[in-house]
């Protein structure tokens, strides 16, 4: 796979949660192997988006297009996205009670690869494998999915679980929401590590703390359900130096001038 290879392309993207319209269209292409940050004030729509490309139930995509690897994913179903090498880490990991990481994962690899006899047989290799890079006891294996694990817990079985999806693009809403920097950075690694694969990641998060670690390629402001600027890294040192207010100050006034009549 080549550096330019595109992994995801979203075109024109609007989304709504019932009659309240809160994606106005995006356009987002992520080549393989680049870091996208996502960074916005509360409220402005960012999970909304990443949760409307995995084809989360709560949302509707009302226009709009979205291609995984060069192939046309908008109508799938989630579960097909994901075969497709669609990925989302969730900003709240649920629980689920009675199921084990091991079997969880396990039928997750199993759903994703479609029954691959090489992929199952190497599972069990695979797994341990994740848990010394991801610094995660193999006792981990044997517990209930997200059931009493504490914050840090939840965003490194998220990691593992893209780990072993291996996903052609990750999207990854507010991965370092309650993380200390222990497990910020043990979490920053393993993200790190699977770019080094060619995975394109939308990293959505609020702060700029994470991206000392995992360094991105682009920088984009998301606004009112819009991306309203774009950059590289020096974006993100400016929003955490300066706050959003200035881009919003910045938009509003574009946004007045253009509603002024013309008089010519």
């Amino acid at each position: 796979m080549s550096d330019n290879h595109v992994a995801f392309r979203c075109d024109d993207v609007h989304v709504a949660i019932g009659e309240k319209q809160v994606v106005k269209g995006v356009t987002l292409t992520i080549k393989a192997g680049e870091i996208h940050a996502l960074m916005g004030p509360n409220g402005s729509g960012k999970s909304t988006f990443a949760n409307a490309l995995m084809g989360h139930p709560a949302y509707t995509l009302t226009k709009g297009t979205i291609w995984v690897n060069g192939e046309d994913v908008t109508d799938a179903e989630a579960d097909e996205k994901s075969r497709k090498g669609m990925f989302l880490a969730f900003q709240y990991p649920v629980a689920v009670p009675g199921v084990t990481v091991a079997n969880f994962l396990r039928a997750a690899v199993k759903a994703r690869t479609g029954d691959d006899e090489a992929a199952m047989k190497s599972f069990r290799k695979d797994l341990i494998a994740e848990f010394e890079k991801l610094d995660i006891d193999q006792a981990f294996a044997t517990r209930y999915v997200n059931d009493g694990f504490s914050g840090g817990e939840k965003k490194r079985l998220e990691i593992l679980q893209m780990a072993m999806l291996k996903p052609k693009i990750a999207l990854l809403d507010e991965t370092d929401s309650g993380l200390d920097i222990d497990a910020l950075q043990v979490v920053s690694r393993g993200i790190n590590r699977i770019v080094e694969d060619k995975v394109g990641v939308l990293l959505v998060t609020h702060y700029q703390r994470i991206l000392n670690y995992v360094k991105p390629d682009f920088v984009h402001v998301f606004m009112e359900g819009r991306i309203v600027r774009s950059g590289g890294p020096e974006l993100a040192h400016a929003l955490e130096e300066k706050g959003y207010e200035w881009i919003e100050n910045e938009v509003h006034a574009a946004a007045a001038v253009k509603e002024l009549p013309c008089l010519i």
